[in-house]
């Protein structure tokens, strides 16, 4: 018998094999962003909802995939072998209060989920651009997967919150005891030095999609 949460695996899926989260493909596919969040799968009396089959129907046209395509990616075991499931949420919701530990570990229950094929870090999550503010590196709807205990290197591109809740994403010149030195990720881009004092966590930019 199909499951409930068998589709939802394939979509979980679809989305990791194009490198995108679940809210990348909605969008990708014309649908509204929320469309496939962690939330929308649940009624408010405890229900589970299905996926309509326009929104299946959409989601395959903009990935060029067939439905035997999408009914091979059905089931746990498949979505298992395919990739494991990472938190996500996209950057304006993630730079606020609680939402992270001083580790740089999500909390919280306001995350949705993605899978993601080959991520060692247990504590790895995703954050979804939005805007444009780091065209053209990073365009609104990549996605970026972080690192928390990643080692940090010179030259790495990394993600920083600040005390005030802020999210800057950077490239690491130098991280010393005293301070972060970061430079801008674009010609127009500023390079800044942000006191360690003033940091709640810093981790490494480990992939980002295209």
């Amino acid at each position: 018998m199909l499951k409930h949460a068998d589709i939802w695996n394939a979509i979980d899926s679809l989305a990791a094999q194009n490198s995108l989260s679940p809210s990348g493909l909605a969008k990708k596919a014309g649908l509204d962003p929320t469309t496939f969040n962690k939330s929308k799968r649940i009624t408010q009396k405890n229900k589970p909802r299905w996926p309509s089959t326009e929104s299946i129907s959409k989601i395959l046209d903009a990935t060029n995939s067939t439905l035997a395509e999408f009914v091979n990616l059905v089931g746990e075991e498949s979505a298992g072998l395919l990739a494991k499931r990472i938190p996500v949420q996209d950057l304006g919701q993630a730079s606020s209060f609680g939402q992270f530990d001083h580790n740089g570990h999500p909390i919280g229950d306001s995350w949705d989920e993605a899978l993601f094929a080959r991520v060692n870090d247990t504590n790895a999550f995703g954050l979804e651009i939005t805007g444009n503010d780091y065209e053209p590196v990073y365009s609104d709807g990549h996605l970026l997967i972080i690192s928390p205990n990643a080692d940090l290197r010179r030259g790495d591109r990394i993600a920083l919150m600040t005390t005030n809740y802020e999210i800057i994403i950077k490239e690491l010149i130098r991280n010393s005891p005293l301070k972060a030195e970061l430079k801008g990720l674009a010609p127009s881009h500023q390079d800044i030095a942000i006191q360690t004092q003033d940091i709640i966590w810093i981790a490494r930019v480990l992939w980002a999609s295209q």
